[in-house]
């Protein structure tokens, strides 16, 4: 039922990007986020938060296609009607409300609408005590879904996934959803907020599996973008041991082995570790396009980018917004010189978040690998500034006339990114044909433990040595397939 779904998922996926739109799966629901109708800007975590466990909970109906929260909640505040939103999002129902909590009672407002002609099959008001949350999240889903259930849902039940803490505590609960609303802010400072919050709900409710895995999520991600050395490290020990602890919690949480598997990938560069995490994660909930999106990404880790194009389309079937994972498939398109398709992926990346880091240095990269000096270079140039546009402007001067100009960017590189770039920097003298600089700089970035490494099989600068004993013998030290022999063993 699963792999149905997300073959549906895929249909919507390909009228993103330029097919006919076919219609929406009956079966098929978006969560908007509910409205904040408490009149304090303070409690918008409080009405998402609401809004992402009613995601979660129809997210456990195998039968049902449950849009993801990045896609659904771009739509905040938005002035479109139910059809457009339904064609853009592919789905058929919309549930759509608002919250206002004040003192000790909570106010929620819901309706179920079809996108097909805006009318409301489903609407209540619910009023109950705060204390009641809990209850009032099961009661507005039972209805949901019994106003789903007759003609879609037969014979389905739930799973046990849940974002609620084990012993009940609202105070927990919500510490939870404080630091799930900053996580996703993913800034330096908005990342140490959000380990404040996920500590107090596990320090609230030592159980908590759910909040040792957003912690888990939390410190790799912050040791990832924005730590080295040693402090790099420490973060890093600490996602090792909140993520040990969600799975010993609970070992069927999906989140819990995405953590683990996260942090596998990033800190150890342990890709069969990690692939075993996702692939746990992906089995334990079905229609979560997270799991999906990492499995996918290690597949590639392999060179394997007929499967991760699969499973990144499967994610996004469940999440047709994640602008993100269109970037990463644009990555795996051009590792198979598939440039028309990577472009578009790419541009649809652009068109949700235009000024999002690193979304133009991969459009740069698809024009470099066209030879096409000027379009590589403006594309560089629209880049933020930091070092990722340094790599894109490096990339683009060397297929221009201009050596001089090469050689600086070049430079400017080394001068001021060689403690984080070593990969890209190897990139660069690839695409210069230095071989000897190539080699030495992808040591560096094995040293390093450059996350870096993970491109090797889908990089189509460091692919034209596919054939150099030296890339095969770099594959075997860091424990990756060495290309060509894969696909020996699989003939």
């Amino acid at each position: 039922m699963a792999a149905a779904v997300l073959t549906v998922g895929y249909l919507a996926l390909e009228r993103l990007i330029g097919s006919k739109p076919p219609a929406p799966p009956a079966a098929s629901i978006a969560v908007l986020p509910l409205a904040n109708e408490s009149g304090e800007a303070s409690q918008q975590y409080f009405s998402d938060g609401l809004s992402e466990d009613l995601i979660t909970a129809l997210g456990q109906f195998p039968g049902l296609k449950v849009i993801g929260r990045s896609s659904s909640f771009q739509f905040r505040d938005s002035q479109e009607d139910s059809r457009n939103v339904g064609t853009k999002l592919g789905v058929a129902h919309l549930l759509e409300g608002s919250v206002r909590k004040s003192g000790d009672m909570i106010r929620v407002s819901a309706a179920l609408i079809d996108t097909a002609d805006g009318s409301t099959q489903w609407s209540e008001r619910y009023d109950r005590p705060y204390k009641d949350l809990f209850a009032l999240q099961d009661e507005i889903t039972r209805a949901v879904v019994a106003a789903l259930r007759a003609k879609l849902l037969p014979g389905e039940y739930a799973a046990a996934q849940s974002q609620r803490p084990p012993g009940g505590s609202l105070e927990a609960y919500n510490a939870l959803l404080q630091g799930q609303f900053y996580f996703l802010r993913q800034t330096e400072g908005d990342y140490r907020k959000a380990i404040e919050y996920f500590t107090q709900a596990t320090q609230l409710d030592p159980r908590y599996a759910l909040a040792w895995s957003g912690l888990s999520r939390v410190w790799s991600d912050l040791s990832a973008n924005y730590l080295d050395g040693v402090p790099a490290q420490r973060a890093y020990s600490r996602a090792r041991e909140a993520a040990d602890r969600a799975v010993a919690l609970s070992p069927e949480l999906a989140a819990a082995h995405v953590a683990r598997g996260r942090l596998l990938e990033v800190a150890d560069l342990d890709w069969r570790g990690g692939e075993a995490e996702f692939r746990r994660a992906a089995a334990l909930a079905p229609n979560d396009g997270d799991a999906r999106f990492w499995l996918g990404k290690q597949f590639a880790t392999y060179g394997e980018l007929d499967q991760a194009i699969q499973l990144t389309r499967q994610a996004l079937a469940t999440d047709p917004l994640r602008a993100n994972w269109y970037r990463w498939l644009a990555l795996y398109l051009s590792g198979l010189n598939r440039l028309d398709e990577a472009e578009r992926a790419i541009r649809r990346a652009i068109e949700l978040q235009p000024a999002a880091a690193i979304y133009h240095q991969t459009l740069a990269i698809i024009e470099v690998q066209r030879r096409n000096a000027q379009a590589a270079l403006e594309a560089a140039q629209q880049e933020p500034p930091g070092w990722w546009q340094d790599h894109a402007l490096a990339l683009a001067r060397q297929i221009g006339s201009d050596r001089s100009a090469a050689d600086a960017a070049l430079r400017t590189l080394i001068e001021k990114d060689a403690d984080v770039a070593a990969y890209q920097i190897a990139e660069v003298y690839a695409l210069r044909n230095n071989d000897r600089e190539t080699f030495a700089w992808l040591d560096l970035a094995w040293t390093n433990r450059d996350g870096g490494i993970a491109y090797l099989l889908f990089d189509p600068f460091i692919l034209r040595y596919k054939d150099d004993p030296r890339l095969a013998a770099l594959c075997r030290k860091v424990g990756l397939p060495v290309p060509g022999e894969a696909a020996a063993d699989k003939t």
